[in-house]
Formats: structure tokens, sequence, C-alpha cells
């Protein structure tokens, strides 16, 4: 598993498929953009009042918090636009909060539309109370 995620770092740092090696950024930059992401996309989401957790129990719980699925969004998103080499300024850091505030106001407002909660089993209608 390490080990692709070394090669995922290493190979979203060289050139793009069209050879414009000159703007690539190390993986140290990687990485920090991910960190910004990360806590660009908890903060916001707080600050939007999310919870922090969902509701209990853990396990069986749809309901969208703070900690997820808020920064794998981000970290998602981040991830393809590194991939095709796009960073914007800062070596992807302006991109990276860019991302984070995106998705957390994805997860608030947009993420039941794209991806509705299981019908209930004993009533058989929606969960949404």
């Amino acid at each position: 598993m390490f080990d692709l995620m070394l090669n995922a770092i290493s190979f979203a740092s060289y050139g793009n498929f069209y050879g414009l090696s000159n703007i690539a950024i190390s993986s140290f930059d990687i990485i920090i953009a991910y960190i910004a992401a990360i806590i660009c996309s908890i903060v916001v989401a707080l600050i939007l009042r999310l919870p922090l957790l969902p509701s209990r129990p853990y396990r069986y719980s749809f309901d969208v918090s703070a900690l997820y699925p808020t920064p794998i969004i981000a970290i998602g998103v981040l991830s393809i636009f590194l991939v095709l080499n796009y960073t914007f300024m800062y070596n992807g850091l302006v991109l990276a909060v860019a991302v984070g505030v995106l998705s957390a106001l994805f997860v608030k407002y947009l993420f039941d539309f794209v991806f509705p909660k299981p019908l209930d089993e004993n009533t058989g209608d929606d969960s949404n109370e």
C-alpha cells in the first residue's frame, strides 16, 4: 500500500503527458497540499455547522459529518487536479484551499441530492425524517 502511495506521489510530481516538466512540483509540496485540503475542508464544514461525527451507531449511519466524507472528497478532487498536473498558484496550496472549501459546501448542500440515503427497511420509504 505504501508503495502505491509513493508511486502516486512521485508520478504526480513529474511532468504530465504533454511534456510540461517545468511545471512539476515536489513530493513535499503535494503532501502539504493534501494536508491543507484536509484541514480546510474540516474547518469550513465545522463553520457550516456540520457535526464532527455522524449519529450513532456509526457503522450504520448515513449522516454526513465534518470528518467523513468531507476530507475524503477533498482529497479525491485534489488528486484529480494533481494527476492532471494542474496546480494553479503557490505549488497547489491555493487550489487545495479552494477544493477544501468547495468540498465542504458540496457535502453540506448537495451531498444528499447526489447520493441519496437508502430506503428504510421497516416502512419502505426514505429514511429522511
